[in-house]
C-alpha cells in the first residue's frame, strides 16, 4: 500500500507506509463461521417444522439478526482495517481513516520525543506489535495496535528522527 502523492507536500518522502495485521481480523472471520454454522443449524431444524408459518418466521428473524450481526461484527470492522493507514514521512507521522467520513491526525517529525514498541507472546507469534508514538502535546502518545513488522517500523522511524536531529532541521512537517 502506498500513501497518495498527491497528498504530500514538496521535497516530502514516505518512509514507511503500513496498515494493522490481518490477525486484527480474526475475531470478525470467527464471527462468520459461528455465525454461518449457527445459521444452518437453525435453517436445519427449522425446515424440520410441521408449521411452515413458524419456520417461514424463525427463516425472517434468523435473516435479519444474521444481516445486523455481519454489518456491527464483520463488515465494519473489515472497512476500518481496509481504510486505516499510518504512515510516516521524512517529515510528520499520518494517521487516515474512514471510508465515507474521512478523519486524518498528522503529527510533525520535530514534535516527536520518541518511538517505542511493545509485543506479546500473541504478537510475536505474528510478528506485530505496538508502536507507541509519543509528543509532546497534550494527547501525549499515540498508540498503533498490530502494526506489522514492528521492530523494523521502530527502527526505520527512529533512523528518520535521527538524522532530523543531526541535521538541525526545524520544520513544521508541512
Amino acid at each position: 500500500m502506498s500513501f497518495p502523492a498527491k497528498l504530500l507536500n514538496e521535497g516530502e518522502r514516505v518512509v514507511v507506509s503500513t496498515r494493522t495485521h490481518p490477525k486484527a481480523l480474526a475475531v470478525p472471520l470467527l464471527v462468520l463461521v459461528i455465525g454461518g454454522l449457527l445459521l444452518t443449524f437453525i435453517g436445519m431444524w427449522a425446515t424440520g417444522l410441521s408449521n411452515d408459518g413458524l419456520a417461514t418466521g424463525i427463516g425472517v428473524v434468523c435473516g435479519v439478526v444474521s444481516v445486523l450481526v455481519l454489518v456491527r461484527y464483520v463488515l465494519i470492522p473489515f472497512v476500518a482495517w481496509l481504510t486505516t493507514t499510518y504512515t510516516f514521512t521524512n517529515r510528520r507521522f499520518i494517521k487516515r481513516s474512514g471510508f465515507i467520513s474521512k478523519e486524518g491526525r498528522t503529527i510533525p517529525l520535530n514534535r516527536i520525543s520518541g518511538v517505542d514498541f511493545e509485543m506479546g507472546v500473541v504478537d510475536r507469534i505474528f510478528r506485530c506489535g505496538t508502536l507507541v508514538v509519543s509528543d509532546a502535546s497534550a494527547e501525549g502518545r499515540v498508540e498503533l495496535n498490530d502494526i506489522p513488522r514492528v521492530e523494523h517500523v521502530q527502527l526505520l522511524v527512529a533512523e528518520e528522527l535521527h538524522q532530523l536531529s543531526q541535521h538541525g532541521r526545524n520544520d513544521d512537517g508541512t
